[in-house]
């Protein structure tokens, strides 16, 4: 049952949703430790161990496609104690069990509107070595068995699920401090072979353990190479209204709001003021060109920029400028206004120039 929840979980974590993806883009680290919370552990045979918490810790390498996607090569290590027992027949008995894995994840950033804050969501799969080591001493004179222990090592195939939070350092570009939920479980069954000595000899006992499930809570750091703080976006000062003694402007920009072609009511009033000092001076056509920033691809950058062009070209028409007269052009995310990195939404880059020849 809980295996199926692992599972589920898994399933829901990794489904689409409807929250924008954090603009970022490119390779990255982490790390974090914290504690982690193992479930008892059940045994074929009947019974089950019965670690107590400790602590986890992971480091990572990924790679973030600046769509919201990033994908990672992750090591991690957690650690649980086994409970002391002290009574008439045992005189001694200590242990712990240790977990080292090494897991491929997939994770989803999410932009919900907030600067400081990015909701992220994963699952992982890979490979996980536990490491049982238990040894009992018995002192009755009745019993014949004098001691067991148990020092092994097994691996089994593992999976995750992961829930977090990454708070963003205004001051440092590509650090980020996150704290974070995961469900690590090796569903697969694992065997160890108890020692032990007897007043008579006997072979070794083995132990068979059915699955191993946790539940880590964590604190960490995430580092993106290549990330630059973006401009502080300057509003666009309005076009100065004509004067018979000052020459019309002959170039205009029109920004527009990420990821979209649609015109603002202040795009409108300026592709208006355009057309209307058009006809105050000598030309021989209209340049309309536009832009994109750098968030998404170049493929997708150069078709958002045609058709940002192609919606002030339609707009100027409507103001009356003749259809012939207009020249447009799509740049992509070239011929930045604003120089950034890869990934970064910059207002100021996302644009149309108006330019009468």
């Amino acid at each position: 049952m809980r295996l199926r929840l692992g599972l589920l979980a898994m399933a829901l974590l990794a489904a689409p949703l409807a929250a924008e993806a954090q603009p970022f883009k490119g390779p990255y680290i982490g790390a974090g430790a914290g504690y982690n919370l193992p479930e008892n552990d059940p045994l074929a045979g009947g019974g089950e161990i019965k670690p107590g918490g400790g602590v986890v810790g992971l480091g990572s390498v990924g790679f973030g496609l600046g769509n919201g996607i990033r994908f990672e090569l992750e090591g991690n290590y957690r650690q649980g104690s086994l409970p002391a027992e002290s009574n008439a027949v045992v005189a001694s008995n200590s242990g712990y069990l240790h977990t080292y894995g090494v897991m491929a994840n997939v994770l989803y950033d999410m932009d919900i509107g907030l600067p400081w804050l990015y909701p992220y969501i994963g699952g992982g799969v890979g490979y996980a070595w536990s490491h049982f080591s238990r040894q009992r001493t018995y002192t009755d004179a009745e019993f014949p068995l004098l001691s067991s222990n148990v020092d092994q090592t097994q691996g089994a195939f593992a999976f995750q699920a992961i829930g977090g939070l990454s708070f963003p350092i205004p001051n440092v570009p590509g650090l980020t401090v996150t704290t974070e939920y995961r469900f690590f479980g090796s569903p697969g069954s694992e065997t160890f072979t108890e020692n032990q000595t007897f007043a008579i000899a006997d072979p070794p006992v083995q132990g068979k353990v059915e699955h191993q499930f946790n539940h880590s809570f964590l604190l960490g750091v995430r580092y993106a190479f290549g990330q630059v703080p973006s401009a502080m976006a300057a509003a666009s000062a309005p076009a100065a209204a004509p004067a018979p003694a000052v020459q019309p402007a002959r170039s205009y920009l029109v920004f527009f709001d990420w990821d979209k072609a649609t015109l603002t009511d202040r795009a409108r009033q300026i592709i208006r003021e355009a057309a209307d000092n058009s006809t105050h001076v000598q030309y021989t056509r209209i340049e309309v060109n536009g832009y994109t920033d750098t968030s998404g691809t170049p493929q997708y950058n150069m078709g958002l920029s045609i058709r940002r062009a192609d919606a002030v070209k339609a707009e100027l028409v409507k103001d009356g400028v003749p259809v012939a007269a207009i020249a447009t052009q799509g740049f992509g995310e070239t011929h930045l206004l604003v120089p950034t990195g890869a990934g970064v939404r910059e207002p100021q880059n996302r644009r149309v120039e108006i330019v009468i020849r």
